[in-house]
């Protein structure tokens, strides 16, 4: 599957949308009816630039603003729930074979999660492209290589993205490695944004989880059951990321008013989770995935 042939061909526009938090350019970002997602044009080629920001807290620990509180507490609450979804995944495998507790974290930011698969008896493994954020997982013990190639021979148990794909730029070949670096009866656990949520509907261009340039691609669920089943894999349960609607919509706010609205943003992320109850169009999903057998 070509890059280029599938995902930037018949493409029609969906919306305009501002990078709000390095550069300020203007992207368009485009609609691919064979996927069922959007696709960012144009890519920029100097990408690695577009994440040099403090704003950019996934590559650092920062407790200044009170965005940055609120991501590290949410975050300390995730990074339970995250550590009961691996586990609950390697018991499933335990029905089927005897598996490691191998675990690869792609897109690692800071290793806090790797931290805690490490306090918990897992093997644990990482990547991260950023130098600032490797140094810092070092300094917690955990230490990431720079790309996936360093594991293009090991197998694992558990693979995770947590919101790291739509960042890929090869999508087809990297979603081809995941399948192979993982092992037979286990799972690959990834979250992205969902632009079909309410909250991405009500802001539309100035939906923060659009991140342009930087998110270079925006799924559906019917986006990432096409996108796997072409490496012979499916969606085996979709879980929503409740917290996601509101952190982005305290951001959302901020870019659509030039000021952080808490009243109004707090109840556009109620909204959206009341109404993905019925429609599981949450502003964030957790795909678990696995080989087809």
């Amino acid at each position: 599957m070509s890059q280029k042939t599938d995902f930037f061909k018949n493409l029609k526009p969906y919306l305009n949308c501002k990078d709000h938090t390095v550069s300020g350019e203007d992207y368009s970002v485009m609609f691919n009816d064979e996927y069922k997602m959007l696709v960012t044009k144009p890519v920029p080629k100097n990408l690695s630039n577009y994440y040099k920001s403090e704003d950019y807290i996934s590559h650092t620990d920062s407790k200044k603003t009170f965005f940055d509180k609120a991501y590290q507490a949410v975050k300390s609450i995730t990074l339970k729930r995250k550590l009961r979804l691996i586990n609950d995944s390697l018991r499933l495998q335990n029905s089927l074979s005897r598996p490691e507790k191998n675990i690869l974290d792609v897109g690692a930011g800071t290793g806090e999660f790797l931290k805690v698969c490490k306090n918990n008896s897992w093997n644990v493994f990482g990547t991260e492209p950023d130098n600032d954020a490797r140094n810092l997982a070092a300094e917690k013990g955990i230490v990431l290589e720079e790309d996936v190639s360093k594991f293009s021979n090991q197998k694992f148990e558990i693979i995770t993205l947590w919101h790291v794909l739509e960042h890929v730029e090869n999508l087809p070949e990297f979603i081809s490695n995941l399948n192979n670096m993982l092992s037979d009866f286990g799972r690959l656990i990834i979250a992205v944004p969902n632009f079909k949520s309410e909250d991405a509907k009500y802001y539309k261009e100035f939906w923060a989880a659009f991140d342009v340039p930087r998110h270079l691609w925006h799924f559906s669920q019917q986006s990432i059951h096409r996108l796997f089943l072409k490496e012979q894999m499916f969606v085996e349960k979709t879980i929503p990321m409740k917290f996601d609607s509101y952190y982005v919509s305290l951001l959302s706010e901020k870019y659509k008013n030039g000021k952080t609205n808490f009243v109004s943003a707090l109840y556009r992320g109620f909204i959206s989770n009341w109404k993905a109850r019925a429609s599981s169009e949450y502003s964030s999903l957790i795909y678990v995935i696995k080989k087809q057998e």
